[in-house]
């Protein structure tokens, strides 16, 4: 954020201040000082730079919650709208996982494991719900339940935090009968781990796994570069994993942007940032797209959905292709039923 805007109250520490004066009564509480503890996409980069590690992001979701409890007027519209729209947007995840479940005669509601695919998936990059859910049956060796809904991330995100709690606690209750929940995006993952414990894996780690069994991908000409997702990287520590399982499928390691792994550059699609200034996160998400050409071009791969829209988005313009890792890893199990141009193909 402070790359695009260049203005020192949206840098960390603006942010941070400006939560503290808030908190102290020291500003106004109104629109334009409530409006940095929403600039922010929550990619945690600022916390590996600070020699305290300090949990800015964080912060400033408890700085959104407080803003929206004590003066929701101030709160941008756009966080607004995704509070008072999120019943709408977990029917609509429901109608559209029923609908891709319906499809897989492996997805069985009585089924031990289950499968959360998240919502970004399932509204927003069908082809890559279908390819996660063709790589788990492949790992599974047997039927799973396809979850239902929303994980309620876009609650936390917007400043709801009690709501998403209950949101939470309804969504595990009723996964409690299932032995183990697979899921595909990190935001997800993120948002449940506490709650699900050990149940939950993430579909990378279940992959890496089985690694060995995966075959290579032929006709795959150009660079394919990697693009570390914020929350799979600097959110759950997972950097190494993507990249084998890349390099196993391409039979070559694939190629990096200059900043990666811990100092990975943002996207520009979380925090709710597309919602609440979508002008600065397509910025966020050209910067990466220049990048990607500066360094070579080719094919981008990321792990994220909403990486992976907002990437296809800003490419789309400039003739960039970027796919998901999922797809990769269902080529790889020799399970990918997708059509998509260009689509990798195993040998």
């Amino acid at each position: 954020m402070s790359n695009v805007e260049q203005r020192e109250t949206i840098t960390p520490w603006g942010k941070m201040s400006h939560a503290w004066l808030a908190a102290h009564g020291d500003v106004a509480i109104d629109a334009s000082h409530a409006a940095p503890a929403w600039a922010c996409t929550g990619c945690h980069r600022c916390r590996e730079w600070c020699d305290h590690r300090n949990p800015v992001a964080a912060t400033l979701l408890e700085t959104r919650d407080a803003l929206m409890r004590a003066t929701p007027d101030v709160v941008p519209p756009g966080a607004t709208r995704a509070v008072l729209g999120f019943d709408a947007h977990d029917a609509s995840t429901r109608a559209a996982a029923r609908a891709l479940g319906e499809s897989h005669e492996g997805v069985r509601a009585g089924a031990k494991d289950a499968l959360l695919v998240g919502c970004g998936y399932l509204r927003r990059a069908p082809r890559e719900a279908r390819d996660a859910i063709e790589a788990t049956l492949a790992l599974s060796r047997g039927p799973v339940a396809l979850v239902q809904g929303c994980c309620g991330l876009p609650l936390r995100l917007a400043g709801a935090a009690e709501r998403h709690a209950r949101h939470v606690r309804e969504l595990i209750a009723s996964l409690a009968s299932f032995e183990r929940v697979t899921v595909v995006d990190p935001g997800c993952a993120i948002s449940l781990r506490d709650d699900l414990g050990d149940r939950l894996e993430l579909l990378i780690d279940r992959a890496t796994r089985a690694l060995t069994s995966m075959s290579r991908a032929s006709g795959v000409d150009g660079p394919i570069r990697w693009h570390d997702p914020c929350q799979l990287g600097r959110g759950l520590g997972v950097y190494d994993e993507p990249r084998a399982l890349l390099g196993r499928v391409l039979g070559r390691a694939p190629e990096e942007f200059h900043e990666r792994r811990e100092q990975a550059a943002c996207s520009g699609a979380g925090g709710l940032l597309p919602c609440t200034m979508p002008e600065n996160a397509r910025a966020i998400g050209d910067a990466r797209i220049a990048a990607h050409l500066e360094a070579g071009g080719g094919r981008i791969v990321t792990g994220c959905a909403s990486s992976l829209v907002a990437l296809r988005k800003a490419g789309a313009a400039r003739g960039v292709q970027v796919d998901d890792i999922v797809s990769w890893i269902a080529r790889g199990l020799g399970s990918s039923k997708g059509g998509g141009r260009n689509r990798p193909e195993t040998v």
